[in-house]
């Protein structure tokens, strides 16, 4: 659960924007576009598939 707490002096509009910025870094909006609409089983495993040869990858080099 993200939350935000004001800091001295900071507007309401900086407080959202803080909070928009954190829920793009944890991948909250990522993952509720993935869910709001039916996956098919073969197309989870390619997109698993998929992550664990990016982070293979990476942990090469």
């Amino acid at each position: 659960m993200i939350k935000v707490k004001s800091r001295v002096g900071e507007s309401v509009q900086q407080m959202v924007k803080r909070f928009k910025k954190m829920c793009e870094k944890e991948g909250v909006i990522r993952d509720m576009k993935r869910l709001s609409y039916y996956e098919k089983p073969s197309e989870k495993n390619r997109r698993r598939r998929r992550k664990a040869q990016r982070t293979t990858s990476v942990s090469r080099v």
